[in-house]
């Protein structure tokens, strides 16, 4: 029998796990000898579940939706879709269409629950639909006035196109300049910590692609229509429900890395990856730290990479103390490579000042509001969204009916003042701005709180962006090395869309290819991900 490929992966989030997984879900432990490094010990990367004192927290948010059917079909293989009603929809008479023999999520944890999607904008102590759209809704909290400047400025945008070279742009083409001042400017200047007209517009084509004043027309106006089967695609910020693992998006990744352990995969955790050996243009081995500061040296055929590209780059030039082994001109692309943290903060609280007003039903006394996000578009606070756990899924909350489990999302920049906070200081911070915004009372009505900090959250498209086409060039130079997820390829993707980059990578393994544009290409072409 052949001697078995080595291939060490490195990064234990969805791209790396999804690799591992790949590579002997099928009985193929005989062919590979697999390694995976995980920094932490923690598995899922950005998708990972936070425990606090029995209520756990979403870091970011994780809608288990794709267009890929591959992924969809990835998913409920791991956690089988839900074949009888969850808590809270049991006890609202909420309906969602149930799994034909799927399991019980009140007999058991490893289930993938139906959801429906609800997200508002936050802006001027009104709420509008998100994405925004032109309903009876938005027309009674902007104003007739309002309305019609932003009607008018619509319709200029859309005779005057502007050239989209940059992201402010690329939003004033879709939604006129009036619109974009209001519910765009402000936020991306607050995600990003840039003005838009600084932005590259390849981010709003990745994230919004699609969407535009027509497209929210066309999805209101389909829903006065008779409901029928269709092949219509829709865009998917409009989706409207969607799939959530009973205990998070961490129980996920938690049960993919017990399936990798049982399938014959070396999960090696703190292990901290500081160089990355080259030898005659293939890369030969890797050294990693573990938690006793030993470093240890891992030689393999393969290796697929989910680390961070700038990390990557400095981990590469390591090899030879007195001479550089990667080209400076590299280097200085890989290192000006930006980068957008955040932090969020949960506080658990009796109740909520926010009055239900739409026709879903939702736990509580008074019902919360249904949303999953509060998008926070008004510049008079800094908080960006505010997830409400209970509505991802009520087994996040230990007590769902009585108290609500709420998160914060800050976006920063390592180490900035916001970030060097104490916990103490943000919980009290996020209190102030939540009592501001009439959500809640204020501190009295604040049971518990959990900080957390997620550096690298949102790879940025500003600085030496632009010049990224070159260093993929160099680092695919390097025939037996592939740069898979989020960080890996330093793009602002979806869950999804870093396991298809990893599902790639692992063909490629497979069957020999040379050429790695498939796994680079996923999420550049406008359809992908745009509509289902």
């Amino acid at each position: 029998m052949a001697d078995k490929k080595s291939i060490v992966i490195i990064g234990g989030g969805p791209a790396g796990l999804t690799a591992a997984w790949e590579l002997l879900k099928d009985d193929n432990a005989n062919e590979y000898n697999v390694t995976l490094l995980e920094a932490t010990k923690e598995f899922g990367g950005i998708s990972r579940t936070v425990k606090h004192n029995g209520n756990r927290m979403d870091i970011g948010g994780h809608r288990f939706f794709s267009k890929d059917d591959r992924i969809m079909d990835w998913w409920k293989n791991i956690l089988p879709l839900q074949g009888a009603p969850s808590y809270d929809d049991k006890k609202l008479g909420r309906h969602h269409d149930l799994e034909p023999g799927g399991p019980d999520p009140e007999v058991t944890d490893e289930v993938m629950l139906k959801r429906h999607r609800v997200s508002r904008i936050f802006w001027n102590r009104h709420f509008f639909d998100y994405p925004i759209s032109l309903s009876v809704n938005t027309i009674r909290s902007m104003g007739f006035l309002l309305t019609m400047q932003a009607g008018f400025s619509y319709l200029k945008s859309v005779f005057h196109k502007l050239p989209e070279d940059n992201l402010e742009n690329f939003y004033i083409n879709r939604f006129g300049r009036k619109l974009y001042s209001m519910f765009f400017e402000g936020y991306t200047e607050k995600l990003w910590g840039r003005h838009p007209s600084e932005i590259s517009a390849d981010w709003g084509a990745q994230r919004v692609k699609g969407l535009s004043i027509i497209g929210v027309l066309k999805n209101a106006f389909s829903k006065l229509l008779p409901k029928k089967k269709s092949n219509k695609e829709v865009e998917t910020s409009l989706i409207e429900e969607f799939w959530y693992p009973k205990l998070g998006p961490g129980q996920l990744w938690e049960t993919v890395e017990k399936q990798c352990r049982e399938a014959g995969v070396s999960v090696i955790t703190g292990a901290n990856v500081t160089e990355i050996h080259q030898n005659e243009g293939k890369i030969s081995s890797v050294a990693y730290v573990d938690e006793q500061g030993e470093k240890h040296e891992i030689k393999a055929d393969e290796f697929i990479s989910s680390m961070p590209v700038k990390d990557l780059v400095n981990a590469l030039d390591t090899e030879n103390e007195n001479k550089a082994t990667v080209p400076a001109d590299m280097k200085i692309i890989a290192n000006g490579l930006p980068y957008r943290d955040f932090v969020t903060v949960g506080l658990l609280v009796k109740r909520m000042r926010l009055r239900n007003n739409t026709d879903i039903p939702t736990l509580g006394n008074p019902p919360i509001v249904p949303d999953c996000w509060i998008y926070v578009q008004d510049p008079g606070y800094k908080v960006g969204r505010i997830q409400i756990f209970n509505n991802w899924s009520p087994y996040l909350v230990q007590n769902p009916d009585d108290t609500v489990w709420i998160g914060l999302e800050y976006f920063c920049a390592e180490g900035d003042e916001f970030w060097n906070l104490s916990d103490e200081e943000a919980t009290e911070f996020a209190i102030k701005e939540l009592t501001r915004m009439r959500i809640i009372n204020g501190k009295q009505d604040v049971l518990d709180s959990h900080r957390e900090r997620v550096p690298k959250a949102y790879p940025a498209y500003f600085d030496t962006y632009e010049h990224m086409p070159e260093l993929v060039e160099y680092l695919d130079s390097f025939g037996n090395l592939y740069c898979v997820g989020r960080n890996g390829q330093h793009r602002y993707n979806n869950q999804d869309h870093s396991m298809a980059t990893a599902i790639e990578a692992v063909n490629n393994i497979k069957t020999g290819k040379t050429s790695k544009s498939n796994v680079w290409s996923v999420n550049t072409e406008k359809s992908y991900h745009e509509k289902k």
